[in-house]
């Protein structure tokens, strides 16, 4: 639960630094955001109404400064919460707060923090608020710089796990973690002219979380450690991490006495008008949480991102999303980026762009030869970074091409081809094994003038039939092919307008070929923002960098206001 005493010290703080403010020029910045839904029942979608009819979601950060001084608070309110955020969303009160004091050498905090080690292989704590996701630590952290490009960061505390009755309420393990980084051309003077640039850092983070399990021997205190370089020679960079993961037997794993291990790697090239990336990703027995005893996204320590480029358009990123798989996966994806000249004849009068990428993912190999389930060990097998089967999960392969045709008309074409296995990322209830898509979008801009702009999309999905040795081989799989026409309308600086309806019109179940309207307004001036949906919403995942959340069918009005200062 919050600390009282924290919250009092905090306000009787920050009330001083005001009195202060026009003498010591302590200032105060912050946001508000509040999002209200009114809802109807929909049968044909399945959509219920709340008996509360209205859902609130509502959330402003407070941050002030005054020279060395540093103090935050966020006030939460749910009443209830939006559709889809987790039920442990509850209540108005302080979900974050901190106090803390910085200066060339030290930066000390006290209460709420974020932090992330490295990629986040072995630490991440971070809010998303659109996935209702917060995992922040409880406790203390500090972060030293005793000499120029080199940084030291130490935390302890506990995470978040839930907002009930206005109140933080922790998950039951404690972390500790200590980070080390050094970027050696900051370090060493006589490197600031060399063309190299390099670096290296190197982490330990641990949890406890007492063994309350009466069948095993539980490890109490479980270690995740590793290291991680940087470097950059002229046009080239080239990055990975590794971490290694004690033995953590949890529900996530039936309890298993396995390592585990997290390998991501980038190499990039770029120059004027292209760019190259190449990644890799090797996971295993990597779900590490704060409590073993919970599942979904609730308490985790780590973040393992997803190698796959993260998708805006309605059809390719609502439908077929993919979600990282912490127990294990070997990853690659490969992106080309590459502008074509003015004055050519491909490039005509102002140029055009094409991007081409592929992510693919795969089964990691487990070696189960010699071991047995009766082993006292509790080692069930082994296993080697980057290590694939022939088992794959996900591939995604698209290209788009950025083209202006004159000062007023421009066009994006895009082709994406999507193969998922819904066997493990269970993502419909209708689908047979591994579901191929072809998706094609074509989207138009037009400046009317200097204030008045339209935009449109065009999108089409086309499902693969379901293919031989599955039952019902040849037939639709999943909910069949869909289209999307999207509207938008711009006056600039304040105004803008739009519709947008998704159809599945190929659904083999004629009853289920609906519509999904939705028309928005915006209005948005200097700082602020209201926002305006009315429509129907389709049940489905809502994922954002392979973290994902189950989002219900909905049909009715949301509104929603943002206020910065």
């Amino acid at each position: 639960m919050v600390s009282k005493g924290l919250v009092i010290i905090f306000v009787s703080l920050t009330y001083f630094g005001f009195s202060q403010d026009f003498t010591n020029g302590g200032s105060f910045t912050g946001n508000i955001e509040s999002t209200f839904q009114y809802l109807n029942n929909d049968t044909l979608i399945g959509a219920n109404q709340p008996a509360q009819k209205g859902l609130i979601n509502s959330y402003m950060n407070v941050f002030y400064t005054n020279k060395n001084f540093k103090a935050g608070m966020r006030l939460e309110s749910y009443l209830p919460r939006i559709q889809g955020y987790p039920n442990r969303f509850d209540g108005t009160g302080i979900g974050m707060r901190y106090i803390g004091y910085v200066n060339k050498l030290v930066d000390v905090t006290l209460g709420s923090f974020y932090e992330q080690f490295g990629a986040g292989l072995s630490l991440r704590t971070y809010e998303d608020r659109a996935l209702g996701y917060d995992n922040l630590l409880d406790g203390a952290r500090l972060i030293v710089r005793p000499y120029k490009g080199i940084v030291l960061k130490g935390v302890y505390g506990y995470q978040r796990l839930s907002f009930q009755q206005g109140q933080i309420v922790h998950g039951d393990g404690i972390v500790r973690g200590v980070d080390a980084e050094i970027n050696f051309k900051e370090t060493f003077d006589s490197l600031l002219n060399d063309n190299w640039d390099f670096g290296l850092g190197f982490s330990f983070v641990s949890k406890f979380q007492a063994d309350n399990d009466d069948a095993l021997i539980l490890p109490q205190n479980v270690g995740a450690y590793g290291g991680r370089f940087k470097a950059r020679y002229k046009n080239i960079n080239f990055n990975g991490e590794y971490i290694l993961k004690e033995q953590d037997p949890s529900n996530d794993n039936s309890k298993i006495y396995n390592y585990g291990h997290a390998a991501i790697f980038n190499l990039g090239y770029s120059k004027k008008g292209l760019g190259i990336l190449l990644s890799g990703k090797s996971v295993d027995n990597m779900s590490y949480r704060s409590d073993r005893t919970k599942d979904l996204q609730d308490v985790f320590i780590n973040y393992l991102p997803a190698l796959n480029k993260t998708h805006t358009y309605n059809l390719v990123a609502t439908l077929y999303p993919y979600a990282t798989q912490p127990m294990g996966e070997v990853a690659y994806q490969a992106e080309v980026l590459y502008t074509i000249k003015k004055g050519t004849k491909l490039g005509g009068k102002y140029g055009a762009s094409v991007n081409l990428n592929v992510s693919t993912t795969y089964r990691p190999v487990h070696h189960v030869s010699g071991f047995s389930p009766l082993d006292s060990t509790g080692v069930a097998y082994s296993a080697r970074p980057f290590d694939k089967s022939d088992s794959m999960y996900w591939r995604d392969i698209n290209f788009n091409i950025t083209k202006k045709i004159n000062k007023k008309l421009s066009f994006i074409f895009s082709y994406f081809n999507i193969n998922i296995n819904n066997d493990v990322a269970k993502i419909s209830n209708d689908a047979k094994g591994m579901i191929s898509s072809h998706i094609g979008v074509i989207e138009t801009s037009f400046k009317i003038n200097k204030k008045h702009s339209i935009r449109s999309e065009i999108q089409a999905l086309f499902v693969e039939k379901i293919k031989k040795g599955l039952p019902n081989a040849g037939g639709i799989n999943d909910k069949g092919n869909w289209g999307t026409i999207l509207l938008e309308y711009t006056v600039s600086p304040h105004w803008s307008f739009g519709f947008m309806d998704q159809y599945n019109y190929g659904n083999p179940t004629e009853s289920k070929r609906v519509h999904y309207p939705i028309f928005t307004f915006g209005y948005v001036k200097d700082a602020t923002r209201f926002s305006i949906y009315y429509g129907r919403q389709r049940a489905g995942l809502f994922c954002v960098g392979g973290v994902c959340r189950f989002v219900p069918a909905s049909n009715g009005l949301t509104f929603s206001f943002t206020q910065s200062f």
